[in-house]
């Protein structure tokens, strides 16, 4: 009986074997048919890409009380960003592809205010929608000549993302970031400041310890003498919600023609929780805040960083 419960047992793996030869020898590559979808399935995928939508959309949760046509005090301003539409177009030059990638968001700015400019408190809050689109470029080289576009590509650098609403009342000039090595970016053009993703001659992603602190100086135009209201916002991605926000303090103000040229600083401090991230840099004039009626205009930026343990 013995003999025969072992014999069984023998024939019993010989076939689960057989049944995973077979598997190995059927294996495609999930998800990609050719090498633009491998390419865009690893922009949807990779972290250090993604981690910048979970630093521009700060999920605002206020409830719409607003009115129309009045001046009103703001107290504290929260943006939500929806992705609708992401679109990806390469261009493939031989072992190096180029690519594009546009996003299209849904946007609500939420606005705890008062109509009272003597009340200490909030006590409405107003809801403005908004669309914005955000773009950044990505190169990817080839690595591999295999059947199955996903495992021939990697992505060598990404470009910085920009982008924001339609409206040229406010731009984000030049940003400059110094880091806690003593090091430096300054960033005049973000779709074309590329960072290095493990390949190639390109800066690398900065890299961040936790609890070293990130200066940032953010150079605006704007078309308003008021001081602009500019955010800082990090600390997020995919797995981690530590998100932290500041605002940026005006250092100077200098007119030049019908605006100004403004200065503005901040910094951060990074969290322990090792991963990719962004500091989203969003512009918005203060008459947006103090205006219930007025539109939405924004311009955003993002700056990818890395954080790790150990020195």
């Amino acid at each position: 009986m013995y003999k025969r419960n072992f014999i069984f047992l023998l024939l019993l793996v010989f076939g689960f074997m057989l049944i995973g030869c077979q598997d190995n020898n059927t294996i495609v590559d999930p998800g990609t048919d050719s090498d633009t979808e491998a390419m865009k399935t690893m922009v949807e995928e990779d972290s250090s890409l993604t981690s910048f939508d979970y630093n521009y959309d700060e999920e605002g949760l206020f409830k719409s009380l607003a009115k129309i046509d009045e001046v009103i005090y703001p107290f504290r301003v929260a943006v939500h960003a929806r992705l609708v539409n992401l679109n990806f177009t390469v261009d493939i030059q031989g072992d190096t592809a180029y690519g594009t990638v546009t996003k299209s968001f849904e946007g609500t700015l939420f606005i705890e205010a008062t109509y009272d400019p003597n009340a200490s408190e909030p006590d409405t809050v107003i809801e403005k929608t908004f669309a914005s689109t955000i773009t950044r470029k990505i190169i990817f080289i080839k690595i591999n000549h295999t059947p199955y576009p996903r495992r021939n590509w990697v992505i060598a650098a990404v470009s910085l993302p920009e982008g924001g609403t339609s409206s040229p009342n406010i731009d984000l000039m030049k940003v400059t970031v110094f880091l806690p090595n003593g090091d430096s970016l300054v960033i005049n053009s973000p779709n074309d400041y590329y960072l290095r993703r493990g390949w190639g001659w390109w800066r690398s992603i900065p890299v961040i310890h936790p609890n070293e602190t990130v200066t940032i100086k953010a150079e605006v135009y704007s078309e308003y003498a008021d001081t602009d209201y500019v955010s800082l916002v990090y600390g997020a991605n995919r797995w981690c919600h530590q998100r932290g926000k500041k605002l940026f303090e005006l250092v100077s103000s200098t007119p030049n023609g019908t605006g100004f040229d403004k200065v503005y600083e901040q910094s951060f401090t990074a969290h322990n929780i090792p991963g990719f991230f962004h500091a989203v840099i969003n512009a918005i004039p203060k008459q947006v805040l103090n205006d219930d009626s007025a539109p939405v205009e924004s311009e955003t930026w993002g700056i990818p960083y890395i954080i790790t343990f150990g020195h």
